[in-house]
């Protein structure tokens, strides 16, 4: 019966196994070369694994400028109808194959609209954040007018004054509401904000999202002075 060949290779004429002690001495020597580029690589496909995985929350508009090929766009609508968790996880690996052949120019153009779109989040959400602030600022105290119609002139002055007033009276019928219920004993109804409060903040916010806001309210808001 025949010994099977000891797998191997030839290093300056001497025969050196696969596995011996002299195969670990020599890949160790080589390490930083050739096992540093299988890493790098390893960890490139990875990353853009990861950047396939961060397309599928792109928004329709921007996946739609990218003009991606087909086979990828195909693959990411199939991945979001996947629920299946291993399903999910071939074809998130499928779809990092098919990131690794687009060029250098795709790629920075996948990352800048992911950014695009993070950056428009963000500033949705703080100007969401300051049109609340102004809102509760000015219900509080016609103090606050002033300085809120020396940025936006163009507001209609009878109108938010109107909404102002509003906002306190269905306020302070709420709380009487509930001050009621409980000297009765009974549970408070559950606190609910009227329509001028809502339509105070759209008004507000309208403004705050219109060419007269330069995305620096958050530092002009005025300070609180009744608090």
């Amino acid at each position: 019966m025949s010994r099977k060949p000891t797998k191997g290779y030839f290093v300056r004429g001497k025969f050196v196994a696969e596995g011996s002690e002299l195969d670990l001495e020599l890949k160790a020597e080589l390490k930083g070369t050739w096992d540093s580029t299988k890493t790098d690589l390893k960890r490139e496909s990875d990353a853009l694994q990861d950047l396939g995985k961060e397309l599928l929350t792109l928004r329709r508009g921007l996946l739609e400028r990218l003009q991606l090929p087909d086979k990828l766009t195909d693959a990411l609508q199939e991945a979001l109808r996947i629920t299946n968790f291993e399903g999910k996880r071939r074809q998130m690996q499928f779809i990092g194959k098919l990131m690794r052949k687009l060029d250098e120019q795709q790629i920075a153009a996948v990352k800048d609209a992911l950014n695009e779109q993070r950056t428009g989040a963000s500033i949705v959400k703080q100007q969401t954040q300051i049109a609340e602030l102004w809102r509760d600022r000015l219900i509080a105290s016609d103090d606050n007018l002033g300085p809120w119609m020396d940025q936006f002139p163009a507001t209609d002055t009878q109108q938010i004054r109107a909404l102002m007033r509003q906002a306190r009276k269905d306020d302070a019928t709420a709380q009487a509401k509930a001050a009621e219920a409980e000297a009765k004993g009974q549970t408070p109804p559950p606190a609910t904000k009227g329509r001028a409060y809502r339509e105070l903040f759209q008004l507000v916010r309208l403004h705050i999202t219109g060419d007269e806001a330069d995305g620096t309210e958050a530092d002009a808001a005025p300070e609180d002075d009744d608090a």
